[in-house]
């Protein structure tokens, strides 16, 4: 089959064809395969967009946008099908039931649907009985959820950008880390195509009603009118977000099922993510989830790209995916069972680097502690009874709601220039010994590489202060909502703080008194040069691009933050020993 044939000739389109599921809800599907005989290997990708957009058309009439471009869509994410076709397989688009054409309401939770999906695609005359899955974000989750289901024609699968493993694809620990409630849920609202009743709000079931009533009375919810709006429907528009505000919880349940389904994958999988989705949390995290914890595949990689997204429509990594599927799918001796585990891009050098495991073999987890005159330092405070130096007194910060002003307070903690690289690959953690003047409040932490800065601080006028236009590039960041700060000591570890996030285990702070919080920072892998400096800021606050909830991109939203004006006070000396933790690899 030549690949410079005109461009739909070499290829059989099926549109709107309508598949029946076991309870006869039938789930609508485009069919795109080689237009030659014979039979093919399947590569099968299904999710909650709308399937419409990811047709040969769009891409020619969008080509490949870059992250930074006006017309880049986030949803055109369900790969190349001209490319996939030309390589020999068929490409099956799907949509959930209850979303687009398909039947059914939307059960994001059904767990038969792959299992009856990936059955008829094989009893199709053009399937060869080999199924593989690409795509990626809601692509990608959804085909762990269709390893999970089991299907024995299910050969291998490609989830790249692959939503959450804990609690569920949406869950909050995953999409929400730390129980701090992001944007992102309304900002995707844009793009639905899920179907939603849109009739008058009426009563819900007792159990959700008294959660709805809790969720009115919030007052941090109050002060965004546009997330209030939402209540007010009842869940009559953007389901998502409303269930998200009535219950804004993991539940043991939950959690207890994903580790099983982390159990049920047995098929050979790569999973990744990039520098960028530490803004949304869940690619990033699910990846990890799924990479650390899937032991039964026979074979996993982990992929890491960097800061910039994704073009759109999807089309990056397609020879690595087609390499995948050709050994898994068609036999072909290619190499892949010999690639490394791990393949991580390393900012600030700007290379890929390999690696055997996840987290990192040989990490050196170091302590920077911060220290006065918001410095960070390698070196532990000691007490009181062996230094004059010792510091009783915090640094303080006071935030105002986000009602009062758009100026975000801060305090910034910064070590001096560097006197050689450092390489920091894996997950991070805060740790935190603070007082609030109120119950409640968002640890907002961010990681930056500041620099590269060949000043000196001294008593002389221009020296006594760091530089303010020193080059600055963020890394990653990390939430906590106070009230969450009770952690799980069975699944905790000290890089990878786990909080129960539980309605139960929530507890307000006592004002006034000096709490531990142990911050999750998303993983990252940076290279410190040479007199560069390792930043770190500590805020309470975040501010949408736009007005009424928007933002410039759907994947950078900000967060649900207190209505109140909040009092930081953060203590670092020998008994309260705040820390950054990071991930230092040997060079």
């Amino acid at each position: 089959m030549a690949l410079n044939e005109p461009v739909y000739e070499n290829m059989i389109q099926e549109r709107d064809v309508m598949v029946a599921m076991r309870d006869g809800v039938h789930l609508a599907v485009d069919v795109y395969r080689p237009k030659a005989p014979g039979r093919y290997p399947v590569l099968y990708t299904f999710a909650v967009h709308n399937k419409d957009l990811q047709r040969p058309e769009i891409a020619e009439a969008l080509p490949p946008q870059p992250a930074y471009a006006s017309l880049w869509y986030g949803v055109v994410e369900g790969g190349d099908t001209k490319r996939l076709v030309a390589n020999g397989y068929a490409h099956v688009i799907a949509e959930l039931r209850g979303v687009g054409k398909s039947e059914g309401d939307y059960d994001p939770e059904n767990e038969t649907d792959h299992y009856d999906m990936i059955d008829w695609i094989t009893k199709q005359p053009w399937c060869d009985g080999n199924v593989g899955m690409i795509g990626i974000s809601a692509f990608g989750g959804e085909q762990f959820r269709a390893a999970v289901q089991g299907h024995p024609a299910l050969k291998a699968i490609y989830p790249y950008d692959s939503m959450g493993a804990y609690s569920g694809m949406w869950s909050i620990r995953e999409f929400h880390p730390g129980g701090v409630i992001h944007m992102m849920p309304y900002l995707l609202s844009l793009f639905s195509c899920v179907h939603e009743p849109c009739g008058r709000p009426g009563p819900l079931p007792p159990e959700q009603e008294e959660k709805w009533e809790w969720a009115m009375n919030n007052p941090d919810y109050r002060t965004y009118a546009h997330l209030w709006n939402i209540l007010t429907q009842k869940g009559q528009r953007n389901r998502m977000v409303f269930e998200t505000l009535v219950d804004p919880y993991d539940h043991p349940e939950l959690l207890a099922k994903s580790e099983e389904n982390l159990a049920k994958v047995r098929i050979p999988f790569v999973c990744g993510s990039g520098a960028y989705a530490y803004t949304y949390k869940m690619h990033w995290q699910g990846a990890q989830h799924w990479f650390m914890n899937a032991k039964n595949s026979p074979k996993k990689r982990l992929v890491f790209n960097g800061p910039a997204h994704m073009e759109r429509p999807f089309h990056q990594m397609h020879d690595d995916i087609l390499r995948w599927c050709d050994h898994w799918l068609k036999g072909i001796d290619n190499g892949v069972e010999d690639d490394p585990p791990v393949k991580i891009w390393v900012m600030g050098e700007n290379k890929w680097r390999t690696y055997e495991d996840w987290p990192v073999p040989g990490t050196q987890w170091t302590k920077f502690y911060l220290d006065s005159w918001e410095r960070l330092t390698t070196e532990e405070s000691l007490p009181s009874e062996q230094t004059q130096s010792y510091n009783p007194d915090p640094d303080v910060f006071t935030q105002m709601p986000l009602s009062k002003t758009m100026k975000v307070e801060r305090l910034r903690y910064m070590t001096d220039p560097l006197p050689d690289d450092l390489l920091i690959v894996g997950p991070c953690a805060l740790t935190l010994y603070a007082a609030l003047d109120q119950d409640d409040t968002n640890w907002i932490v961010a990681l930056s590489d500041v620099g590269p800065d060949v000043s000196v601080r001294t008593q002389r006028e221009g020296e006594r202060f760091v530089p303010a236009d020193l080059p600055e590039r963020g890394l990653t960041r990390g939430w906590l909502k106070a009230s969450h700060r009770a952690l799980d000591p069975v699944r905790s570890k000290p890089w990878a703080p786990f909080h129960n996030l539980t309605r139960e285990a929530q507890q307000p702070v006592v004002p006034g008194e000096i709490n531990e919080y142990q911050i999750e920072i998303l993983s990252t892998a940076n290279m410190f040069l040479r007199g560069h400096r390792i930043c770190l800021d500590v805020m309470s606050l975040d501010v949408p691009t736009g007005t009424a909830g928007l933002s410039n991109v759907e994947f950078i939203g900000n967060h649900v933050c207190s209505s109140k004006t909040v009092t930081h006070k953060i203590y670092h000396n020998a008994r309260y020993p705040s820390h950054l933790l990071l991930p230092v690899i040997p060079l």
